[in-house]
């Protein structure tokens, strides 16, 4: 069948949900057997996420084939158990360097190039270029940004014109907010209104209307929305909040979300999206009534989204491990020997956090040093792996000093140092160890017994590597190295064997965790907590 193209836009107020609407309509649909992908589409100026501060946008997630990009894309992955490329992710900065690279060349022929066509025909080619090379059924695009901003102006042109161009093989798909004021006691629908006549100004109108609410909107409110914004009654969808984000395509389908979709874009599907799988996972969650609880040691614990994609991994291993997640954050500039006990005490395991940069490092030293004294399952990814290595350096071999030299460039004992592929770069962006490379790990270890094989393939973001002019040293001391790429011998894995789970990964597994796939590592170390909170249980 032809590629059918549904646009998510958004208005009001941002962080509304677009990501999870977008990702459970996909989730829907891929569930009825169709072909499903989604892009999102960033009105910022950078040419992709890698070089803000989490601060500013949150988690950077990287897909296979190597881009940094927006955390959405997590999102996308999760729900639809479809990896993503770079062409799921396009900002503003990659549309106008394109257009820009055309003008150098003379593409345009010395014509005067403009928002309107040059930018939006490049907005549009990106838009169109998953239906004509993927073969997709759906291709989802998510609009960032809320409707009204100048930034997101030339992408909605975009959107008008591709309304237009595609007929009944497009839709939008409009996702606002409907707010409680609790003086008044009453739901508000005039936000709402206003958000829908801001679109209808650029020239589009939206098919359905899906209403963000804490509290159930009456099917009269709904009708009354309905009738001021030209939509069907039946396209006019509320999505309340809902204890876990993996519940929304249940409700979605629930109104008939995917059903709508398929009528109007012509598309005739008899057969009920086959969800048990998803379901199934969904129960878990419910039947689950003992608790687990992970300690998160980072410089960012204060940000929902920094972490995001390592929140939602030990969630989906925790549910698979029929247990509760409870998740603490530990901020590591304030962690120090003389808080650490009363910090870390009545954990059943510990995550070392990612990151970058010199801020917070010296309390995940002090984490590490008492996790691995006190035989607690702990987990190192990326800076975590490196801290990991660095901890023991001073502590077990005596290297007092030993560092990385992203902290240290002077350091005696660079057990850490610059890959040297990385040392002629000098630009900061897209530039590090990025996607998806292989590892091979030790026959008999911690790790291969985790996935259940020796070769794997996870996902990097990093510039600094394990030094292994030291790895002999690190061996004979205890820790070993049991993961490693098989071209370039970088250290990917290490693990203390003696210890009840104390492992550390230079890659960053938990971008290739999944709900219906969840991550091994995760399910391994999640696992050892539980085991070590009933021994903890037993011995009382």
């Amino acid at each position: 069948m032809e590629t059918r193209y549904i646009f998510v836009t958004g208005g009001v107020v941002s962080s509304l949900g677009k990501g999870i609407i977008s990702s459970s309509l996909a989730c829907l649909l891929k569930a009825r057997g169709y072909k499903v992908t989604i892009q999102k589409f960033d009105p910022y100026i950078n040419i992709d996420p890698g070089t803000l501060n989490p601060y500013e946008h949150g988690e950077c997630y990287v897909t296979a084939d190597g881009q940094e990009t927006d955390l959405d894309l997590g999102h996308y992955e999760r729900f639809t158990n479809t990896r993503m490329t770079r062409s799921n992710n396009i900002t503003t900065g990659r549309i106008y360097q394109n257009v820009i690279e055309k003008e150098r060349r003379g593409d345009y022929l010395g014509k005067t190039v403009q928002i309107v066509p040059h930018i939006t025909d490049e907005i549009k080619r990106n838009v169109k270029l998953l239906g004509t090379t993927g073969d997709f059924d759906f291709v989802i695009t998510e609009i960032g940004g809320t409707v009204g901003d100048i930034e997101s102006l030339p992408f909605i042109e975009a959107v008008r014109q591709l309304r237009w161009e595609l007929g009944q093989n497009a839709l939008c798909i409009h996702l606002t907010y409907v707010p409680y004021i609790r003086a008044a006691k009453e739901l508000k629908t005039k936000p709402t209104q206003h958000s829908v006549k801001q679109l209808q100004e650029v020239g589009i109108q939206p098919d359905i209307l899906v209403l963000r609410t804490e509290h159930d909107i009456p099917a009269d409110m709904r009708k009354k929305i309905a009738q001021f914004c030209n939509v069907s009654p039946d396209a006019v969808i509320q999505s309340p909040d809902v204890p876990t984000i993996y519940e929304v395509p249940v409700k979605m389908h629930q109104q008939h979300l995917d059903d709508i979709v398929l009528r109007k874009t012509g598309v005739e599907s008899p057969s009920e999206p086959h969800m048990e799988p998803w379901l199934e996972f969904l129960h878990k969650i419910d039947r689950a009534s003992d608790t687990v609880t992970i300690g998160l040691v980072g410089k960012y614990v204060e940000l929902q989204d920094a972490y995001k994609s390592i929140n939602e991994a030990l969630f989906q291993a925790a549910t698979y491990n029929h247990h509760k997640l409870k998740l603490v954050y530990i901020h590591s500039e304030k962690l120090n020997d003389d808080n650490v006990a009363s910090k870390l005490a009545g954990l059943d395991g510990v995550i070392i956090a990612p990151g970058f940069g010199q801020r917070g490092i010296e309390g995940k030293f002090v984490a590490l040093k008492w996790c691995r004294e006190h035989d607690i399952p702990t987990f190192g990814i990326c800076l975590g792996m490196q801290c990991m290595v660095i901890e023991f350096a001073r502590n077990v071999l005596g290297l007092t000093q030993a560092n990385s030299t992203e902290m240290d460039h002077l350091t005696p004992d660079n057990v850490i140092d610059l890959m040297d592929e990385q040392k002629s770069i000098t630009n900061m962006g897209g530039t590090m160890r990025l996607g998806e490379y292989d590892c091979r790990l030790e026959p008999g270890s911690r790790a291969a017994k985790a996935y259940g094989k020796t070769e794997v393939r996870e996902r990097h973001r990093h510039r600094f590597e394990f030094n292994n002019d030291y790895r002999q040293r690190f061996e004979e001391a205890g820790m070993k190295c049991v993961g490693e790429n098989p071209k370039t011998h970088l250290v990917e894995v290490v693990e203390l064997p003696d210890h009840r789970w104390f492992i550390g990964t230079q890659y960053h597994p938990e971008y290739s965790s999944t709900v219906l796939a969840p991550g091994p590592l995760f399910l391994d170390f999640i696992k050892a907590a539980i085991d070590y909170k009933t021994e903890n249980i037993n011995n009382k």
